[in-house]
């Protein structure tokens, strides 16, 4: 059973229902022994960092969102939801996130000759052999950012150039962010979504 962290960050529902439509077993909740039962969880997210990492504490769920990673637990960031994976985020302020993944979210340079927020479609440019990224290689996904992740070169495995290199595919472990929305990315996003079942279904899923 897949769950979906539902913790008021807006796109849980439509997250739950590319899910659904997919036919994969999956359900929306806060309740942290569902979510430490779980095969694999998504971390949905749109928004502000500081305020959803206020609302991942008011529910308890810091603390359980990082036992899962440490008991091997498949976890899918999404958007903000993969930004908050990251260590911190400058976005009004510096805001402590779940350090899951080295590395800090900044802002999209103004400077750079292109528009911010980066919104739309772009293309995924995969950089390394990691079977998250098969069905993302060459592909256009939807994004909706205005900040974005800096991380060691070993986590990326996607990028997308808006003036900088902005990953798009994340990965440590068994903890996996996409910058992009796959529920809203069409067949595409959808085949990510079922690339990220078979991984939970693979006992060879590990990457030290």
């Amino acid at each position: 059973m897949i769950v979906v962290i539902d913790y008021d960050t807006g796109n849980v529902r439509n997250v739950k229902n590319a899910l659904d439509y997919l036919g994969v077993e999956n359900t929306l909740s806060a309740d942290p022994q569902t979510i430490l039962s779980a095969s694999g969880i998504i971390l949905p997210g749109v928004g502000a960092f500081a305020k959803a990492m206020d609302a991942l504490k008011e529910r308890n769920l810091i603390d359980v969102i990082k036992q899962a990673a440490k008991n091997g637990i498949p976890i899918l960031g999404i958007c903000l939801g993969m930004q908050l994976l990251f260590d911190y985020s400058l976005e009004f302020g510096k805001t402590k996130g779940l350090s899951l993944i080295d590395g800090s979210v900044v802002q999209i340079p103004n400077d750079v000759g292109v528009k911010v927020p980066h919104m739309g479609w772009d293309k995924n440019e995969v950089v390394s052999d990691d079977p998250m990224g098969i069905p993302f290689a060459n592909q256009f996904t939807y994004f909706v950012h205005s900040f974005y992740v800096k991380t060691a070169q070993a986590n990326v495995i996607a990028k997308v150039d808006y003036g900088v290199e902005i990953p798009s595919i994340v990965r440590k472990n068994n903890v996996i962010g996409v910058q992009f929305h796959p529920e809203k990315s069409g067949r595409i996003g959808l085949a990510g979504l079922e690339k990220f079942k078979e991984l939970i279904l693979d006992a060879d899923y590990s990457r030290d």
